[in-house]
């Protein structure tokens, strides 16, 4: 987006627009094993997520998101799913999740649970039906010979081969394909059998879940179900089928996906779509020039970059303005666009070099620009990427990306294993950061200048201020350092993520007489003239009503 450009996304027919509780929505997002242990096993479970729900709602939360929680051996972290409407034990009953929704719902919060819709555990008991079933078409089997690349070898008495998703331990359920051969008789239609009974099962998954209470899902890999599909076409169809039938039976729940290209999913039917460190026709591009600044998780595929929150300040807003723009005006009014701070796949804002000084101004952005914000568990505190963990469920793919170093327990107090649990340090799930200045909830509840503090002042300001909001309209009036856009027409947001101060021309003109008001400001003074940002400073004001800027 250029200097100057306005955007407003155009309202969407109300027979396609989201729920209107999720404009307003502040997502968090717990992975659920190392939030909050309550029966002291070293991992994380419902229980103690219920128990810690007064930190969510003080600090303004009001969706959580759990990563998956079903029955599973574990090997991808819980994304291997054995049983769709079992909770895992090492979690707890549906009883415990009964009672987290129930508890959660008091306060406010509303709760989504994971969906792992393109595949399953290879201990899935439909895994192990298609197994014994040649006639079996849940999965993608080949019985040709040389076996197709992609595929693996039948673990079991069925002759063949079939297709995985990701791990050789989670295949991937049969949507079809969008192209078919009859040289490649695995290549079925979208409207085969095995198809036909996947959509029915996902529906049959989902209303099991909103039924008890859920108030959605987010949807893993949610890109990935119709197969060899050039520009997902059939996989949209598929999508806006199922959310053809949400919007009749649970109108007042939502689907978002982990997709990564909010242009193409949320007109698939999806009511929002993350930003994320892949997808999309640039690979996750508009979220790495943000946060990605070479540590932590890294795939060697990637194009090096200078992200913008850097302090060496060489980085540039454009590539996720631009991207931004592109998509708000694919969607119109339909959905949104989601902006994580980072998740269970990718490096956390606290990762080195990233300073914890550098940390405030990030979430300045975040909670002001028109996306719905989605905090992951610990990073409202700073907790950092820890480096060089051992592989752990699946956590290692590649030589420089291990995903345990963003999963280590919740840092709660300075107590016995920072609060998250009373078991033996060494049974916890993974170990907890080691640096003794190590920050904690407890310590930053009693800081009012803290990281903790901040972000629930930024939350409050948002929902109090619905021009903060995600349908508010947005005008870029510099690129580069700083970063300063007018929402509304009225509140004026000036960020500056490097460690060098700038001072240049106002690039507004306030009317006569005009004192803009801070509303929260770090080290950024506004004159009628001039706009001065020390390092790493931000702020938000407000230029009153009418000022026709």
């Amino acid at each position: 987006m250029s200097p100057e450009r306005f955007l407003q996304p155009e309202p969407a027919d109300a027979a396609v627009q989201a729920p209107a509780w999720l404009s307003d929505a502040v997502l968090y997002q717990i992975y659920p094993q190392s939030f909050a242990d309550s029966d002291g096993d070293g991992i994380g479970d419902f229980a103690g997520i219920t128990e810690r729900l007064d930190h969510l709602a003080w600090l303004g939360v009001n969706t959580v998101w759990l990563n998956p929680c079903f029955a599973s051996p574990f090997r991808d972290g819980g994304y291997d799913v054995s049983d769709y409407l079992t909770p895992a034990p090492r979690y707890g009953t549906v009883d415990d999740l009964a009672k987290l929704v129930d508890a959660a719902r008091r306060r406010g919060i509303r709760v989504l649970l994971d969906l792992v819709a393109g595949h399953t555990s290879d201990q899935h008991p439909w895994f192990r039906h298609a197994l014994e079933d040649p006639a079996d078409h849940r999965y993608v089997w080949t019985e040709s010979d040389p076996v197709p690349a992609g595929f693996a070898p039948s673990p079991g008495p069925r002759p063949g081969a079939y297709l995985p998703n990701f791990f050789v331990s989670q295949p991937a359920l049969n949507f079809g394909y969008a192209r078919t051969h009859p040289d490649e008789p695995w290549r079925q239609p979208v409207d085969a059998e095995g198809p036909r009974a996947n959509r029915a099962a996902l529906r049959e998954i989902m209303d099991h879940w909103l039924g008890l209470g859920l108030s959605g899902f987010r949807v893993d890999m949610a890109s990935s179900l119709v197969k060899d599909d050039p520009e997902h076409r059939e996989t949209v169809k598929l999508w806006q089928e199922l959310r053809g039938w949400l919007d009749r039976a649970h109108p007042r729940a939502v689907i978002l996906s982990e997709w990564g290209d909010p242009s193409v999913s949320v007109p698939a039917g999806f009511h929002g779509d993350f930003f994320l460190q892949f997808g999309g026709p640039s690979n996750g591009l508009p979220m790495r020039s943000l946060w990605s600044n070479g540590g932590g998780t890294v795939d060697t595929s990637w194009d090096p970059l200078s992200c913008y929150f850097h302090a060496d300040g060489e980085g540039s807003p454009d590539r996720f303005t631009h991207a931004w723009e592109e998509a708000a005006a694919a969607i119109g009014g339909a959905g949104h666009i989601v902006l994580p701070t980072s998740n269970h796949d990718f490096s956390r804002l606290a990762t080195s070099p990233r300073t914890r000084e550098e940390l405030p101004v990030a979430f300045a952005f975040q909670m002001t620009w028109p996306t719905l914000p989605a905090i992951y568990y610990g990073d409202e505190i700073g907790m950092r990427y820890v480096p060089g963990l051992p592989d752990h469920e699946g956590s290692v793919l590649g030589p420089r990306y291990n995903r345990a170093g963003s999963r280590t327990p919740m840092q709660w107090d300075d107590g016995e294993n920072a609060g998250f649990s009373t078991a033996p340090a060494d049974d916890l799930y993974l170990p907890l950061d080691p640096d003794p200045d190590r920050p904690t909830v407890a310590g930053q509840r009693a800081d009012e200048d803290s990281l903790l503090h901040l972000v629930r002042r930024l939350i409050a300001l948002r929902r109090s201020t619905p021009e903060l909001g995600p349908s508010g309209a947005v005008r870029v009036l510099n690129t580069g350092y700083p970063l300063v856009y007018l929402r509304g027409e009225r509140y004026l947001v000036v960020v500056n993520p490097r460690r060098e101060p700038v001072r240049m021309p106002l690039p507004c003109m306030l009317p006569p007489g005009t004192t803009p008001a801070a509303l929260e400001v770090s080290g950024v003074t506004v004159t009628p003239t001039t706009l001065t940002a020390e390092s790493f400073a931000f702020g938000v004001f407000d230029l009153g009503a009418g000022t026709g800027v």
